[in-house]
């Protein structure tokens, strides 16, 4: 394997798949080895998989801090210990009881769940305890004691809602399990709930209707084209303000050294940069060298992240 792309690929993962599993085709279709994912998503679940590539892979780290957004269904009526319907069915509401649910007292309560609220994550999930995987344990059958984990939903909407179905659209900080707030909503509502279908419509400034199969990746590469959907480390700090350093100054940031006001290029140096800005630091040829953040007090810009393609 000799080739070296460096960047983020929004690759589309398709229901069946791990994120393991996509990750690892993509070792085969880019024909290299350094490649990671920024976050798991469920199998059965579908949608924006951020994959990041070479000197990206530094961003694996950055990416999982994004909001995400996804499109849930969500059936009332039914508990599983999976908190998806792929699981084993623990509980049923009587239909009679179902009907007594109206669409008011489902819009309230899933209304009241903005905000931030304290999630006890799945026993089916990859978090560990003791060195151990949550799922590892769920499926010998045992149970352990899970903390609660300070979550925020940002944003909910309902979609569509033909009872017991719901659909609803949800931004949510890093952490939030989606199948775990199907579970508490309808644990609120007194009929139980689980999560039907998942799609991760969004992370970050990747988008669903952007995102390409693994089938679309291959098809680029045999055309040659798969650089061109690629992109580029600093394309995510579109936001941050873009630095040009001089001579003295590219040989500093090459080291991954702190920045001076006079390593900057004459036009940058009257610049009022604020206190803990970020900033996007560029050689005059244009190069990307890395995140640093402006410390006030002593005049200098500390590395954050450095992206030196090796």
């Amino acid at each position: 394997m000799n080739n070296t792309y460096n960047g983020i690929m929004n690759v589309y993962k398709e229901s069946g798949f791990t994120s393991h599993d996509v990750v690892a085709k993509l070792r085969g279709i880019c024909q290299m080895k350094k490649i990671g994912h920024t976050g798991t998503l469920d199998p059965e679940a579908v949608g924006v998989l951020p994959v990041c590539l070479g000197s990206g892979t530094k961003l694996c780290d950055m990416l999982t801090d994004w909001d995400k957004e996804y499109i849930a269904v969500l059936r009332l009526g039914v508990v599983t210990d999976t908190q998806d319907l792929s699981g084993k069915i623990l509980s049923q509401c009587d239909a009679m009881k179902l009907k007594t649910v109206t669409k008011e007292d489902v819009t309230e309560v899933i209304m009241g769940f903005i905000g931030d609220y304290d999630q006890v994550p799945p026993m089916y999930s990859a978090l560990k305890v003791d060195g151990k995987k949550l799922y590892e344990l769920a499926r010998e059958g045992k149970e352990v004691e899970r903390k609660p984990r300070r979550v925020q939903i940002k944003e909910i909407e309902i979609c569509g809602m033909e009872l017991p179905m719901v659909e609803m659209r949800v931004v949510c900080s890093k952490g939030t399990y989606i199948r775990t707030l199907c579970h508490d909503i309808g644990g609120k509502l007194g009929c139980g709930g689980a999560m039907e279908s998942l799609t991760r419509s969004r992370v970050g400034i990747f988008r669903l209707e952007n995102a390409l199969t693994l089938s679309e990746l291959e098809q680029l590469r045999d055309e040659g084209k798969i650089s061109n959907v690629i992109i580029p480390p600093d394309d995510v700090f579109e936001n941050d303000r873009a630095v040009y350093v001089n001579e003295q100054g590219i040989r500093m940031v090459q080291n991954g050294n702190r920045l001076g006001m006079a390593q900057l290029t004459y036009e940058m140096q009257t610049i009022d940069f604020a206190d803990k800005e970020q900033v996007r630091v560029y050689g005059g040829e244009g190069r990307f060298y890395g995140i640093y953040a402006f410390y006030a007090a002593e005049r200098i810009f500390k590395p954050v992240k450095m992206f030196l393609e090796s």
